[in-house]
């Protein structure tokens, strides 16, 4: 056989080698992956569930840790906490109002957040001073028709059935209080001076409340870029977007809530005097104190103007009071609030209820009355953290209530934009 000719082969045909040989084996990650031995972990004797459930209750129990241990430390210093929350929502009921000062009569910042400050002042003075000479006015009208009622109706309730007390007993009542009264002086004389050191701490809390107030009016805006200095930098535009949106959600329910209280009070004023009550104007003034705590405050203190017109003026009154309060309550549930709060607060009523209760199990009155801000400024900047698409926060302004719900600058704008090229897309698919 000649060595150049190949003698044919008998056999099947060989595969002829690919004319693009394959990188080495050193050279390809995958290769390499696939040369080294894998290793098989030994299955874990807890089973997956209890695991997951094991780590999502250790971090639940941190976070409940590191909340509990948050609200204890602000009980604590209650004191400054207080008057620094307070002064906040002073502030977001007021800062509009400076800012309309010094871009419409063109005044300066210190001097308009002095004459807004002066007459705010004077305005809570003159209501305050015209209610407390109301109900010195009016209490000896209340006192003489609380006997009457106590003579004409309420002892014949208690001495006929079921309680069946003897009348001599209700005869001796006004002698029974004062011996009470005599016999537990000390326990009188002690509650006395505390009231006295609560009244102390209500003083310096005011004197500090209208000294954080003054700043925040005219240096909120540099207050708030100073605490954006610990947020790291990839997160600050973020963040100071978000703190805009709550604090726009912050000016929407003060303004709300003030309204809410007018309405309020002079709508179950107007019944109160139509019926005949004493007291209209302090319990009115009771209503507008009231409204601040959504939901639960205004029916409280409605419920006092219908106690008072019960054993001042009778049942039949009563009733009619109690009808004038519900047609109130309906107003502002179904009108005020969607119309007022709107955007700005987007809270379920299940939300206020158990936030107010939290509140008030937390830090009573005071907490009732903070709990429902709050919760609304963490609700509003966690959706701006959470929304996917956000302005930057020059295009934000903190005192439109309008602004403080999360997405894009404008909604409807984009909406329609979206719309217009969804029809452009449909009519002139592309070509490939």
């Amino acid at each position: 056989m000649h060595p150049d000719r190949a003698e044919p082969s008998t056999g099947p045909p060989r595969a002829e080698p690919p004319t693009n040989r394959a990188a080495p084996a050193s050279t390809r990650p995958d290769v390499e992956a696939q040369a080294q031995p894998s290793v098989v972990l030994a299955p874990s004797p807890i089973p997956a569930p209890l695991r997951v459930a094991a780590d999502l209750s250790a971090r639940f129990l941190l976070v409940v840790a590191a909340t509990w241990v948050v609200v204890y430390l602000l009980v604590q210093i209650r004191v400054v906490v207080i008057p620094v929350a307070i002064a906040l929502l002073l502030a977001a009921l007021l800062a509009p109002v400076v800012s309309a000062a010094v871009e419409r009569l063109r005044l300066p910042k210190g001097v308009a957040t002095g004459v807004v400050l002066v007459g705010a002042s004077a305005l809570f003075g003159g209501v305050l001073s015209f209610v407390i000479n109301a109900f010195i006015a009016g209490l000896p009208d209340l006192q003489a028709r609380l006997v009457e009622s106590y003579q004409l109706s309420i002892r014949p309730l208690l001495a006929g059935p079921p309680l069946n007390i003897p009348m001599e007993r209700l005869d001796n009542l006004s002698g029974e209080l004062q011996q009470s009264i005599s016999a537990n002086m000390s326990a009188i004389t002690s509650g006395a001076l505390s009231t006295a050191a609560t009244v102390g701490e209500v003083a310096s809390g005011a004197l500090l409340l209208l000294f954080v107030l003054i700043f925040f009016l005219h240096d909120g805006a540099r207050i708030w870029h100073f605490v954006l200095r610990i947020i790291p930098l990839a997160q600050r535009r973020r963040v100071d977007t978000a703190g805009e949106r709550a604090f726009a959600s912050l000016v929407g329910y003060t303004r709300a809530i003030v309204v809410v209280a007018v309405v309020d009070a002079v709508g179950i004023g107007i019944g109160l005097w139509a019926v005949g009550v004493p007291l209209v104007v302090p319990l009115a003034a009771l209503v507008f104190l009231g409204a601040f705590i959504p939901v639960v405050g205004a029916v409280l203190s409605g419920s006092v103007a219908v106690l008072v017109a019960l054993v001042a003026n009778g049942l039949v009154p009563a009733a009619i009071v109690l009808g004038v309060v519900i047609a109130v309550m309906q107003l502002e549930s179904h009108v005020l609030q969607p119309i007022l709060l709107g955007r700005a607060v987007q809270l379920h009523p299940l939300a206020v209820v158990l936030a107010v209760a939290g509140g008030v199990v937390v830090a009573g009155i005071v907490g009732a009355l903070l709990s429902v801000p709050l919760i609304a400024v963490l609700s509003a900047a966690v959706r701006s953290l959470l929304s996917p698409h956000e302005p930057g926060p020059e295009n934000i302004n903190p005192l439109d209530p309008l602004q403080a719900r999360a997405g894009p600058a404008e909604p409807k704008e984009r909406r329609r934009l979206l719309r217009v090229a969804n029809a452009i897309r449909s009519r002139f698919p592309a070509q490939r």
